[in-house]
């Protein structure tokens, strides 16, 4: 047991503080930036995917019609249709993962990470809301949001810190 090591946790955590035999209670090991990037990196995959899919299946996607002119001088049009997984598939996906029993996207359950609120408990789907829209703000200020778990205490990003949540490791 190394009781130094201030990330130390045993790995069946609860979200209840442990003790140990001296009856202290043992730190939580929150999820560092690189393990909650690569988290977002296979989920971003698996939207991507599943977009894809949905695409094609269901037509959905951004399509951009243009017109330009050939060397002949002639006007022809082109048809782009981009892979564009709607905002709501997004939201109820990192909405509907989090706030379920496992308290994770299958990026993070992957990684071995989950959100819990700041007592280790199970979120809601509400506070699941909260932290994804929190991230768009996260994002829109030049990614400090999320660069904030690098030196945050609690490892906690902008959107964790507005819906009072932590990624922990399981």
């Amino acid at each position: 047991m190394n009781e130094n090591n201030p990330n130390y946790r045993p790995s069946d955590y609860t979200g209840q503080p442990q003790s140990n035999l001296f009856n202290e209670e043992l730190p939580t090991v929150y999820g560092t930036f690189w393990e909650r990037l690569a988290a977002i990196l296979i989920d971003g995959l698996i939207i991507g995917v599943a977009g894809a899919v949905l695409n094609n299946i269901f037509g959905l996607g951004v399509s951009r019609e243009t017109l330009y002119m050939t060397d002949s001088g002639i006007f022809q049009a082109s048809y782009f249709k981009g892979n564009s997984v709607p905002l709501i598939v997004q939201w109820l996906y990192f909405a509907l993962m989090e706030s379920s029993a496992k308290q994770a996207t299958l990026g993070k359950m992957a990684l071995g990470l989950k959100v819990t609120g700041m007592n280790g408990q199970r979120i809601s789907f509400l506070n699941a809301t909260g932290r994804y829209f929190g991230k768009i703000l996260s994002a829109i200020i030049l990614l400090i949001g999320y660069l904030m778990v690098l030196w945050d205490d609690k490892r906690q990003g902008l959107h964790d810190k507005l819906a009072g949540t932590l990624v922990v490791k399981k």
